[in-house]
């Protein structure tokens, strides 16, 4: 079982010690930490390092973080990515749901990081919320990496997803999406063929609904990461399949993304 998006980083989880016990406890192999700005990459970078058969290290910045970056992010982006021994480039992308979005700084920050991606055919994580015209104008008009590119938490339609499949997507599934209000999400995830899938948990955010959580962080209604092999076995169900079948196909699924060099 292995989680394709997720900030262990984050201060929210405060010491990881007793998370990353937790999680190995549940079975899971390895993490894709994705950081989102020069604030946080070094956090990133300590994780991988004290924990290097469970952390991917990837590395970006996102787009609400944006406004916020000195000019030499690019320079410090590039130095981290390229001495990565899995170089992956994320957590960016493109956003209008945030509070004044800065179309210009977003597009130059995303485009750049594309470029890097393209030019280590390196694992793309990316963030795409109220801003999916303006981001298939930019898949139709730009080279993306051979290797693929993932949408994570995808959220868009299901018309989307032959054009988004054929420049070669995947999609990894959040167990926010389990929740019975989602129902045009979930029916969204039932069209994306199996060998497209992964599965995370954006832990700390994108909480289950209660009757997935199995590691309950209440205090501050955080998600776990160890809650991952129940979002899992919960989406088997939503797609009418077996839960076993299905773990091993995610499992191929993002060794063949992330870890097929």
């Amino acid at each position: 079982m292995n989680d394709a998006h997720l900030h262990l980083q984050d201060s929210r989880f405060g010491e990881v010690e007793t998370i990353v016990s937790d999680m190995r406890s549940q079975k899971i192999q390895r993490c894709v930490v994705n950081g989102t700005s020069s604030e946080d990459w070094i956090a990133v970078q300590k994780l991988s390092l004290k924990y290097p058969d469970l952390v991917i290290p990837s590395y970006g910045l996102h787009p609400w973080k944006t406004p916020f970056q000195e000019s030499s992010w690019k320079d410090a982006l590039t130095h981290l990515v390229t001495q990565s021994p899995l170089p992956c480039i994320g957590e960016c992308g493109l956003d209008r749901w945030m509070d004044n979005p800065d179309k210009v700084a977003q597009e130059d920050a995303f485009l750049f990081q594309l470029e890097l991606a393209n030019k280590l055919n390196a694992p793309l994580s990316i963030h795409v919320l109220k801003a999916w015209e303006w981001f298939m104008e930019l898949l139709r008009s730009h080279t993306f990496p051979k290797r693929g590119f993932l949408l994570h938490s995808y959220n868009g339609s299901k018309e989307l997803l032959s054009e988004l499949i054929e420049r070669g997507a995947y999609f990894s599934f959040s167990g926010y999406y389990l929740q019975e209000k989602k129902v045009k999400q979930q029916e969204v995830y039932r069209a994306i063929p199996l060998d497209r899938l992964l599965v995370e948990t954006d832990a700390p955010d994108m909480l289950p609904p209660d009757h997935v959580i199995t590691h309950p962080l209440s205090e501050d209604k955080l998600n776990h990461p160890a809650n991952l092999p129940s979002i899992a076995q919960h989406l088997a169900k939503l797609l009418d399949g077996n839960s076993e079948s299905l773990n091993n196909q995610l499992d191929r699924n993002f060794s063949d993304f992330f870890l097929e060099r």
